[in-house]
């Protein structure tokens, strides 16, 4: 076999393992339910592919969140180099965190079943909380640098202020909510 073929079938599994996370956070989002035969057909692929991919609904659920989480970390360089570090830290918030909550109830609600019934999610969660833990902390350092927040200003305590985020009513206008959260923790965190 050329490596040309081994590298088409590795690129086609990443595409089909791209394909079916997509699938699958459409269904989280929509019905927060997963349905392999559904999943396999919305992703273009044979059902036998999505279970390869994806032993257990839990694996599979437990894989969106990741790349969900990964979506909200990845934005941070991005946010920093292209807008002041205050402007970053509201975007964050606002187009990134926010909107993932107020989107992603049902993988939240699916993500809640299999930690209390999966052996499987022992390590992510906690990963994927210190990875956005770490996000943040890079946004407060960018603008502890800028001048715009207090030195003192700790990761745990905005974090805890952002759960209530939550709380929110996705039918409702929670884009405004939002802005007046974080315009909330901003003064609370802002420097003197």
């Amino acid at each position: 076999m050329s490596s040309g073929s081994v590298s088409r079938r590795r690129a086609d599994a990443r595409r089909n393992h791209e394909a079916i996370l997509v699938a699958a956070a459409a269904s989280l989002t929509r019905t927060g339910e997963l349905s392999f035969n559904a999943i396999a057909k919305q992703a273009g692929v044979g059902v036998g592919t999505v279970y390869r991919h994806f032993p257990t609904p839990a694996s599979l659920i437990l894989a969106v969140y990741e790349r969900e989480v990964d979506q909200i970390v990845d934005a941070v360089p991005g946010l920093l180099a292209e807008q002041p570090p205050d402007a970053a830290f509201r975007a964050w918030i606002m187009d990134h965190v926010a909107h993932y909550m107020m989107t992603k109830r049902g993988l939240a609600e699916a993500l809640q079943r299999v930690s209390a019934t999966s052996e499987e999610s022992d390590a992510l969660p906690a990963g994927a909380f210190d990875r956005i833990r770490c996000a943040l902390a890079d946004l407060l350092r960018a603008n502890v640098e800028a001048g715009n927040v207090r030195e003192d200003a700790e990761v745990d305590t905005v974090i805890r202020c952002l759960f209530g985020l939550f709380h929110l009513d996705p039918a409702s206008d929670w884009q405004a909510e939002v802005a007046k959260v974080t315009d909330v923790v901003w003064r609370g965190i802002r420097a003197d």
